[in-house]
């Protein structure tokens, strides 16, 4: 059997404010497009289908005209179940009623696992999906408190799911597990929302050893723990500028009978790249002017150590999708930072300097800098005299 496997595809999400629809489509079209290339039997999606539990609209939309032509047009079975994203009981809407067309959808955990079976013409395999669920909600589906059984973190409770897995007699088909969760020693990427606080989330790759394949979700870039065939596909984009070095790909798996799983990763390539730039603002503006991908979703560091009026302004004038500006320039200096009413005003008198210079396109003559010092100067005394004031009447108050 053949089958593509993915993962975390967070339809619907943002990133600082700008929709990412447009993008997501784009590659979605390749996923669509590789598995009718590679003629795969299945397609399997290891939960973060939507970015939210509540998805817009045009996250559904997008979503049902991607599995309409994979199962509908093309003929390839899917399965997919429910991530630490997905509105678990949304997702699984009507699931019985599509699994005839070969789509099957895993919503909220059951206390049943319930094996899938997929065909292929060279030979079937069994799958055993397993949907994202916190060890609190597998005590109440398995009533793990009147057994006298132990699930107080994500490995307990996992373990505890497998052991369906191991007891079910596949016939000697290949058994591949489908799951969502966060394996120890995996790397992270900011774009991740955590599991769970103080390291409880994590899970011993070594609980899923001995099957077959196992299709992961959950973690943003592709690698694989413990085994070769124990891996995350990883996200189809990159989602925070921390996976700007990731390579994103789906994950190619021939899988057969008493021999070991074949894996090649499919690159797919984004409608728009995620990278950081850095460097003073004339030279990345004349960079810009030529650079083929300026419509890339930049996070840009700007070396000036001076004052810049309407920085990301200019900016997007050359490169349109920025998306985050950071002044590293202003905060360097080997230098410590006195924050006393000396240096603030310099610091202000020294960005006015800036400002009005490029405003009116001249530098401030004495008398007009005598007067903005004046100015300065009783603003602060002004604000340090109402500091006082306050601190007197709380004082008061407190006698």
């Amino acid at each position: 059997m053949r089958f593509i496997h993915t993962s975390d595809w967070h339809i619907g999400r943002q990133l600082h404010n700008q929709s990412l629809l447009d993008d997501q489509a784009y590659v979605l079209d390749q996923i669509v497009a590789l598995a009718q290339q590679h003629s795969v039997d299945a397609v399997i999606i290891a939960g973060d289908i939507y970015d939210r539990s509540i998805p817009p609209g045009s996250a559904v939309a997008l979503l049902n005209d991607v599995l309409n032509r994979l199962v509908n047009q093309l003929g390839i079975q899917v399965l997919m179940i429910a991530g630490n994203h997905d509105g678990h009981e949304r997702l699984g809407f009507a699931a019985k009623q599509m699994a005839a067309s070969g789509l099957h959808i895993i919503g909220p955990l059951q206390a049943e696992l319930v094996p899938i079976r997929l065909t292929s013409p060279s030979g079937d395999a069994y799958f055993y999906p397993l949907p994202y669920a916190e060890p609190t909600t597998v005590r109440q589906v398995f009533e793990t408190d009147a057994k006298g059984l132990s699930v107080s973190s994500h490995e307990e409770a996992m373990a505890l799911l497998l052991e369906q897995v191991r007891s079910h007699d596949s016939q000697g088909l290949p058994k591949v597990v489908v799951s969502h969760c966060f394996l120890d020693g995996g790397s992270e990427s900011e774009s991740e929302r955590p599991l769970s606080i103080g390291g409880a989330d994590k899970i011993t790759p070594r609980l899923f050893s001995e099957f077959d394949y196992v299709a992961l979700g959950h973690l943003h870039g592709p690698q694989y723990k413990g085994c070769e065939q124990v891996r995350y596909s990883g996200s189809i984009l990159k989602y925070s500028f921390s996976e700007q070095h990731q390579h994103k790909s789906v994950t190619l798996v021939d899988i057969a009978a008493q021999f070991p799983a074949q894996i090649q990763l499919l690159p797919l390539t984004a409608l728009r790249d995620l990278r950081m730039i850095e460097g003073e603002l004339a030279n990345l503006l004349e960079e810009g002017r030529t650079d083929a991908k300026r419509e890339d979703y930049l996070m840009v560091r700007l070396l000036d150590k001076h004052a810049i009026l309407d920085a990301m302004g200019k900016l997007r004038s050359v490169y349109p999708n920025v998306l985050h500006l950071e002044r590293t320039g202003l905060m360097a200096g080997d230098q410590a930072v006195v924050l006393n009413r000396d240096h603030i005003k310099k610091g202000e008198m020294a960005m006015f300097r800036d400002f009005f210079a490029q405003v009116s396109g001249d530098e401030l003559t004495p008398a007009q800098q005598a007067v903005m010092e004046d100015i300065l100067t009783q603003l602060h005394r002004d604000g340090l005299e109402r500091s006082e004031t306050h601190r007197d009447v709380k004082e008061e108050q407190a006698e």
